[in-house]
């Protein structure tokens, strides 16, 4: 079992930047990979960036380039996502995700199927 924790969401006005934290605990040893989605109300959960430790590689969805950064320190099994020049469409819950499943196609790393574990989750809320 993997345990997720996320920080540092809250309330913050167009703009403004935030970073959120994930942190893992448990059978962190299996984990391949960690991600980012959110869901705003009454949408569907959406990716938002990928890191791939056995790859070392990262992966964003395209409305997120530019905007927003995701980073981990395998040592500290920890994952961050950087957001800049937030937006009030940037409200949402954010989920940090874990998987213990090899992939090497990064494609795949936007498909919430292929995570394990998930966070609670934290609210973000932009403010116009």
């Amino acid at each position: 079992q993997v345990q997720l924790v996320e920080s540092g969401g809250g309330l913050v006005q167009a703009g403004d930047s935030l970073r959120l934290s994930c942190v893992a605990s448990g059978r962190t040893f299996s984990v391949y990979g960690m991600g980012w989605f959110r869901q705003a109300p009454g949408k569907e959960r959406e990716f938002v960036a990928a890191i791939s430790w056995s790859e070392g590689s990262t992966v964003y969805a395209d409305s997120m380039k530019g905007r927003f950064s995701i980073s981990g320190d395998y040592g500290k099994n920890t994952v961050y996502l950087q957001m800049d020049s937030l937006k009030p469409e940037d409200t949402a819950v954010y989920y940090c995700a874990a998987r213990v499943r090899y992939s090497r196609s990064s494609d795949s790393y936007a498909s919430t199927s292929l995570y394990d574990y998930w966070g609670q989750g934290t609210q973000v809320t932009v403010s116009s």
